[in-house]
């Protein structure tokens, strides 16, 4: 189970990470990975987070950079100490987990 801590502010550690992924694109689409859909869970633990994520398949040339970004960015956020990320194919990504919103700007 995770020890969700809060900030001295009173915000939620994961909800920051989460807000600090958004500043991750993906490099071929130019959009961050929160409203991609790639992010699937942040779990903390102590000073510690887990980022539970796909990518938008198994070949994408951009995979190293994109979970590059999003450990140094959950890594980024006040309270935390250490990030992993936990790359997941299952379930698999399809453009349904787009942000509603973004998905109607790309036209679907």
């Amino acid at each position: 189970m995770s020890d969700m801590k809060e900030t001295p502010g009173g915000a939620d550690i994961a909800d920051l990470v989460r807000q600090a992924l958004r500043t991750v694109k993906d490099p071929e689409l130019g959009l961050n990975i929160v409203d991609l859909g790639l992010i699937y869970d942040v779990q903390q633990d102590g000073s510690s987070v887990t980022v539970t994520m796909t990518l938008t398949s198994p070949g994408c040339p951009a995979g190293s950079q994109i979970m590059e970004g999003a450990k140094a960015a959950a890594e980024s956020v006040a309270g935390v100490d250490a990030a992993s990320v936990n790359l997941v194919w299952k379930p698999y990504w399809t453009a349904d987990r787009i942000d509603p919103t973004v998905r109607s700007m790309m036209g679907f």
